[in-house]
């Protein structure tokens, strides 16, 4: 004979990840001392907006450059990052880079782009604000702003530009060695 099916007998609905789970009872309910002023003073890193400040692309020589690259290609790629407070807890990041491909027979292609973003830091301390905007910011841009790199000399009827990963880290750390024996860097006012 079956048996009646009570509401407690009834299977939980998920969304699919395997059976529902009773939520863990606190063992006790008491926090550490301390605990609520650390969950308080938390650092936030927030991206607000993401943006292309501005965008050049240059062949001087085409249609010629398109029948192929001439003798001893060569590309030059520098990226420069800055930082500047906009308002209370908020700071612009922009990358600025240069793509410079020449051959022999003259230039090839430039580019020249700036792309920027917006951020919220809270919580942050005083001594750790320049590596956040000098590393951690552009490493969140750069994979976006790459993406748009390898389209634009694409559409401009050249092999996309697959540019390998920037470690914004090695880059802050070589810049602060050299700006040891004067002025360190300094987010721009």
């Amino acid at each position: 004979m079956a048996r009646k099916k009570t509401k407690d007998d009834q299977p939980r609905k998920t969304n699919g990840d395997g059976p529902a789970k009773e939520a863990p009872q606190a063992a006790h309910t008491a926090l550490e001392p301390g605990a609520g002023a650390r969950a308080a003073t938390q650092a936030e890193l927030a991206v607000l907006a993401q943006y292309i400040k501005d965008l050049s692309f240059e062949s001087p020589q085409a249609p010629q450059s398109l029948q192929g690259p001439g003798q001893n290609p060569q590309l030059k790629v520098s990226v420069n990052v800055s930082a500047v407070p906009r308002a209370e807890e908020a700071y612009e990041v922009s990358l600025n880079l240069e793509v410079h491909a020449r051959s022999d027979s003259g230039v090839i292609y430039n580019i020249e782009m700036i792309y920027g973003g917006l951020f919220r830091l809270r919580g942050v301390p005083q001594n750790l604000l320049q590596p956040v905007l000098f590393v951690d910011c552009p490493t969140l841009l750069f994979p976006f702003m790459r993406r748009i790199l390898a389209d634009v000399p694409r559409d401009g009827g050249f092999p996309p530009l697959m540019l390998d990963p920037i470690d914004f880290g090695r880059l802050y750390a070589q810049n602060l060695a050299k700006a040891q024996g004067g002025a360190a860097l300094e987010v721009k006012n």
